[in-house]
């Protein structure tokens, strides 16, 4: 009888963003909830 077994190790680092990338991250928030928030209202309409 064989007993194969595999030992993995899986290290995950924190990503450091740019203040470019955080302000199109904030951006792209702030149109999803406009649009959400506008998607909600329509259905309140109806």
């Amino acid at each position: 009888m064989t007993l194969n077994i595999l030992f993995l190790t899986i290290t995950i680092k924190a990503r450091k963003i740019s203040p470019e990338e955080a302000a199109q991250q904030e951006m792209v928030e702030k149109l999803y909830e406009k649009n959400k928030d506008r998607q909600a209202s329509m259905y309140r309409l109806m």
